[in-house]
C-alpha cells in the first residue's frame, strides 16, 4: 500500500484564489468537493490555501499527504445506490497562523486571491474587543479576516479591483450579515479609517449562505476495506451522503464569477436566503424533531427503520408531505422535489442515524421547527394538523422517563429547568394538568400555547391514548 502524496497521485497546480479558514471534515467533503467539481466541469482553475483557525488542528495531517484526501460518498441517488470514492486535488497548501503569522499574512498580497470561504463552527463569528490589530494573529475569526482585508488594501493602495467576495458557511441563519456586522465592529475598534472602511464596503462581498449535507467523517469502521480498496494509506478519508445544496444569497454577477451551475451542482445564487433556510427548517428538521419520539416510543431506533415501517413511515410522510409542506410559500413543485430528497436522505443504507440523538432538547426544538407549521396549517386548513400534535404529545410522553415496553430505559436529555417542569406535571398524574402545564410554559414558547384553539384538548387527547392504548395505535389512529 502506497503512502498518498503528490509523488504517488496526480495533483494538479492550479492558482491560489480562495483562502479557506477551516480544514474539518465538512469544509473537505463539502466546500473543497464542490471546487474540484467546477475545476474538472467548468474551467475554474482554482486552489484552496487552508487557514486553521485555531491554534490546534489538522493542518499537519493534511500537509503530510500534500494536502491529498479521498471523499466517500454513500447514499441513495434517485433510488441507486451510491457508494463512491473521490481523490481531491484542490488543496494547495495548508496553514497554521499560529505558527506561520507572516505567511498567513501574505495571502493578502496575491494579486488573483478572490474568496474567502469559512466554517469557524457557529461560535467563530464573534466579537472579542481583546484583539488587537497587532496580534499575531488576533484571536477571532473576524479578527483574522479584519487584518487579511486591512493588508491586502494597504498593499495595493485601496485598489477597488483587488476586493474578496466572502462565502461563510457557518450554521447560523444571515452568517453574512453578522460576519460583515463584525468586521465592522473590528475596522471602528481598530479605528481603521474612512478610507479602508468605504474600500471594504465598496469593493468586498460578505453574502449570506445556507448549506446543507450530512457529513459523519472520519470512517472509523470501514477504513481498512476502503484504505485496501485505494491501495493508498489515506488518513484522511471523509465519508459524507450523496445530497448537496449550497443556497447563496448574492447578485448574479457573483454567481458568474463562481460558475458551480456549469458544473451541474446544486449551488444556487438567490436574492434571499430566508424562503430555503425556512424550507430546510420546516421539510428535514421539522420531521426529524416529532419522528423520533413517534419512532422511539414504538420501539424503532433509526431514522431509516422508521422511515420503512409500516405505520411510523405513513406518520413520517403524513407530517411532511401533507402537513408542514402546506405551510410554505416556495413553488409546489420545487417544495416537492426538495421533500422527496429529504425522504432519501432519511432512508440511507450506509448512516444509522439514532433518534435519540435527535432528542437532545427537543422542547426548543419544536418550538423553532414544528410550531410556526402548526400555527400556519391551523390559519390555512381551520383545524390542526393531527400529525403535529401528536408529536408534541409524543415529546411530552418521552420527558416521563421510565421504560419502553421493550424493557429499554427512557432518558430524556434538556435543561434542568425544563427537566424539572416535567417531572412535577408527571407527578401529578393527571393528563389534563401535564397537557396544560407544557402549553403555559412561556419560558419555552415565549407565550401561552393554551390559547391556540383546541389545542390543550388534542394534546390531553392524545396524552391519554398513548397511556392507554401505547404509541403505536395512537399512531395508527389518526392515520
Amino acid at each position: 500500500m502506497k503512502a498518498l502524496n503528490k509523488q504517488t497521485a496526480p495533483k494538479a497546480q492550479r492558482p491560489e484564489r480562495i483562502i479557506q479558514f477551516g480544514e474539518g471534515n465538512f469544509l473537505r467533503a463539502f466546500i473543497d468537493w464542490i471546487i474540484y467539481n467546477m475545476n474538472e466541469k467548468a474551467d475554474f482553475n482554482s486552489s484552496v490555501v487552508v487557514v486553521q483557525p485555531i491554534d490546534k488542528g489538522m493542518v499537519d495531517m493534511l500537509n503530510a499527504q500534500d494536502d491529498l484526501y479521498h471523499v466517500n460518498l454513500q447514499g441513495l441517488d434517485k433510488g441507486e445506490t451510491v457508494n463512491s470514492l473521490t481523490l481531491i486535488d484542490v488543496i494547495s497548501r495548508a496553514l497554521n497562523p499560529y505558527s506561520q503569522n507572516e505567511k498567513f499574512m501574505k495571502l493578502a498580497d496575491q494579486p488573483e486571491m478572490r474568496f474567502v470561504i469559512s466554517n469557524t463552527t457557529e461560535a467563530g463569528i464573534a466579537f472579542d474587543p481583546s484583539c488587537k490589530l497587532t496580534d499575531a494573529p488576533a484571536s477571532s475569526y473576524p479578527g483574522k479576516l479584519t487584518q487579511l482585508l486591512y493588508r491586502r488594501f494597504k498593499t495595493f493602495n485601496g485598489d477597488k479591483s483587488k476586493g474578496l467576495i466572502i462565502f461563510p458557511c457557518e450554521l447560523i441563519f444571515l452568517n453574512g450579515h453578522k460576519l460583515k456586522e463584525t468586521i465592522y465592529q473590528y475596522i471602528e475598534l481598530w479605528q481603521l479609517g474612512d478610507d479602508f472602511k468605504t474600500w471594504f464596503e465598496e469593493a468586498c462581498g460578505v453574502y449570506a449562505t445556507l448549506v446543507d449535507r450530512i457529513v459523519p467523517g472520519f470512517p472509523r469502521k470501514d477504513i481498512a476495506a476502503i484504505k485496501e480498496k485505494l491501495q493508498y494509506d489515506d488518513n484522511l478519508v471523509v465519508q459524507a451522503e450523496i445530497f448537496h445544496l449550497w443556497v447563496i444569497e448574492a447578485p448574479q454577477e457573483i454567481a458568474k464569477e463562481f460558475p458551480a451551475d456549469k458544473a451541474g451542482l446544486n449551488v444556487l445564487f438567490v436574492p434571499s436566503e430566508a424562503p430555503y433556510h425556512e424550507r430546510k427548517v420546516t421539510l428535514l428538521n421539522g420531521p426529524h424533531t416529532v419522528l423520533s419520539p413517534v419512532a422511539y416510543l414504538s420501539g424503532v431506533n433509526i431514522v431509516r427503520d422508521a422511515c420503512q415501517h409500516p405505520v411510523i413511515g405513513q406518520y413520517i410522510h403524513k407530517v411532511m408531505l401533507d402537513e408542514l409542506m402546506e405551510t410554505l410559500n416556495l413553488p409546489k413543485d420545487e417544495v416537492k422535489k426538495f421533500a422527496e430528497d429529504v425522504l432519501e436522505r432519511f432512508n440511507n443504507p450506509f448512516v444509522d442515524h439514532a433518534v435519540t440523538s435527535i432528542m437532545l432538547n427537543s422542547f426548543p426544538k419544536y418550538e423553532t421547527r414544528d410550531l410556526p407549521g402548526l400555527k400556519t396549517y391551523l390559519q390555512r386548513k381551520g383545524e390542526l394538523p393531527k400529525g403535529l400534535v401528536l408529536g408534541l404529545a409524543a415529546i411530552i410522553t418521552y420527558y416521563k422517563g421510565g421504560v419502553r415496553e421493550d424493557g429499554a430505559e427512557i432518558v430524556p436529555n434538556d435543561a434542568p429547568e425544563i427537566m424539572q417542569l416535567l417531572k412535577d406535571l408527571w407527578a401529578t398524574g393527571d393528563t389534563q394538568k401535564v397537557a396544560e402545564g407544557v402549553l403555559a410554559a412561556t419560558s419555552i414558547w415565549g407565550e401561552d400555547l393554551n390559547n391556540i384553539p383546541g389545542l390543550t384538548a388534542a394534546v390531553k387527547a392524545n396524552l391519554d391514548s398513548i397511556q392507554e392504548k401505547g404509541m403505536l395505535d395512537t399512531v395508527k389512529g389518526i392515520l
